[in-house]
């Protein structure tokens, strides 16, 4: 049986959702990170253990940031956008992730 607080470890190809590819997360390949949305309950080990699985590259640290959902107002009716969970996974030397290409 499941606690309150406790959670479900997502499967590993679960915890990556998609490649996050905008101008500033491109910007960081020049440092070697990759900038991907993940599972809100996903753990930084978890995050790098689906990275070095799914796409075959040695993982050298992931940092984590939430965003809470913003409330939103479109020709006066009000909406929230949703809330998302950040991974920059900085990748060791002579790796890479081509993310415009398909898995």
């Amino acid at each position: 049986m499941i606690k309150k607080n406790e959670t479900v470890a997502p499967e590993t190809y679960d915890v990556i959702r998609r490649p996050l590819i905008t101008e500033k997360a491109m910007k960081s390949s020049e440092h070697n990170q990759v900038v991907f949305i993940v599972d809100l309950n996903a753990t930084k080990p978890q995050i790098k253990k689906a990275v070095e699985t799914v796409f075959g590259v040695k993982v050298k640290s992931v940092n984590t940031l939430r965003q809470s959902g913003k409330t939103k107002t479109f020709r006066g009716v009000k909406g929230v956008r949703n809330e998302t969970k950040k991974a920059i996974v900085t990748l060791a030397e002579g790796q890479s992730i081509d993310v415009t290409a398909g898995i």
